[in-house]
C-alpha cells in the first residue's frame, strides 16, 4: 500500500521539523513549561477525539501498563530529558550528535531482547549513517556545551528512546493510536508538569512565533509522528526503524536552513548523502 511506504518519509519530515520549531519555541518559553504546554494541547485535542470515536481499549491491566511504560519512556523521560539537556547548556546539535547513537544500541540490544540478529551488511549501514550524522553536526559546529550535566541529561534521553523504541516493538499492542496516544501523553505531562512547576516561572509569551511552533509540534511532531514511528516499530524490525533517525540531524540542518537561514557548510552536504546511504543500506539489508 503507497500509504505505508510513505511512512518513513513524513515521519522523518515531522520528526526532523521538530528540532527547528522547538528551537523557535523555546525562545519564548523556558524548556520544561513548553514541554508540559505542548502535552496539555495534545491532551485538548486527544480527550474530546477521544469521547467522539470512543475507540477500542485494553481489556488487560498489563496492556495499559504497557502503553504508559511506552509514554514514560518516549514522552516523558526521552523529551524530558532533552528539554534539559537545552536548558542547561548543551546546543542543539550536541543533543542531536548523542541521540544519534540510538540506532546503534538498539542493535546492539536488539538480539538479547526482541530476538532480531542484526546482519553486517546493517552493521555497515549504522556505520555509513553515524559517520553521516556526526560529519552534518561537526561541519556546523553545534556540539558546544557550557555545562557538562547537559551531556548527561542527553545520555539519559539516548537510553530512554532506545529502551522505548525495544520496548514498543516487545510488548506493543494493535491498540488504537487514540487510545495509546492518550495515555502516552497523560503519562508525559503528569511527569513533566511537576518538574516544569517546581523548576522554573512558567511564564510564556504567547507570541505568533510560539503559536506556530507549538501547533507544528502538537500536530506534527506530536500526534502524527509519534503515532508513525510506533505503527512503524510495530509493523518493521527496531533496528531498520531505528536508523531513520541517522537522517534527522541532516534533515533538521536543512529545515533549518531553509526556515531560519542557518548556515550549511559543503561539508554538511556531504554528511546528508553519507547519512542517507548509510540509512538506505541498514533498510535494506536482512536480519540474521
Amino acid at each position: 500500500m503507497w500509504a505505508i511506504s510513505l511512512a518513513p518519509f513524513l515521519f522523518l519530515l515531522l520528526w526532523s521539523g521538530g528540532y527547528t520549531f522547538a528551537k523557535l519555541g523555546l525562545q519564548y518559553a523556558e524548556p520544561m513549561t513548553f514541554l508540559a504546554l505542548r502535552y496539555a494541547c495534545v491532551l485538548g485535542l486527544m480527550i474530546p477525539l477521544f469521547v467522539i470515536v470512543r475507540p477500542r481499549v485494553p481489556q488487560q491491566p498489563i496492556n495499559w501498563f504497557h502503553l504508559a511504560m511506552t509514554g514514560l519512556l518516549m514522552q516523558a523521560v526521552y523529551f524530558g530529558m532533552t528539554y534539559l539537556a537545552f536548558a542547561d547548556g548543551l546546543s542543539a546539535g550536541g543533543v542531536a550528535l548523542i541521540v544519534s547513537l540510538q540506532p546503534i544500541l538498539v542493535a546492539i540490544a536488539a538480539p538479547y531482547i526482541v530476538s532480531e540478529m542484526v546482519s553486517r551488511y546493517r552493521w555497515v549501514g549504522l556505520a555509513l549513517g553515524l559517520a553521516g550524522a556526526v560529519m552534518v553536526i561537526g561541519s556546523r559546529q553545534e556540539i558546544s556545551t557550557s555545562s557538562y550535566i547537559g551531556v548527561v541529561f542527553a545520555v539519559i534521553g539516548l537510553v530512554a528512546m532506545s529502551a522505548g523504541s525495544i520496548y514498543e516493538k516487545r510488548f506493543g499492542l494493535n491498540q488504537h493510536p487514540i487510545t495509546a496516544s492518550l495515555v502516552q501523553f497523560a503519562v508525559g505531562f503528569v511527569v513533566i508538569a511537576p518538574i516544569a512547576y517546581f523548576r522554573e516561572t512558567m511564564q510564556v509569551n504567547f507570541t505568533p512565533e510560539l503559536l506556530w511552533s507549538l501547533a507544528y509540534l502538537v500536530i506534527g511532531n506530536s500526534i502524527i509522528a509519534i503515532s508513525l514511528l510506533l505503527y512503524m516499530i510495530r509493523q518493521g524490525e527496531v533496528s531498520r526503524v531505528s536508523a531513520l533517525l541517522f537522517m534527522v540531524p541532516p534533515v533538521a540542518s536543512l529545515l533549518a536552513w531553509f526556515v531560519l537561514g542557518e548556515a550549511m557548510p559543503p561539508l554538511a552536504w556531504v554528511g546528508m548523502v553519507l547519512a542517507g546511504a548509510g540509512v538506505l543500506v541498514a533498510s535494506k539489508a536482512r536480519s540474521g
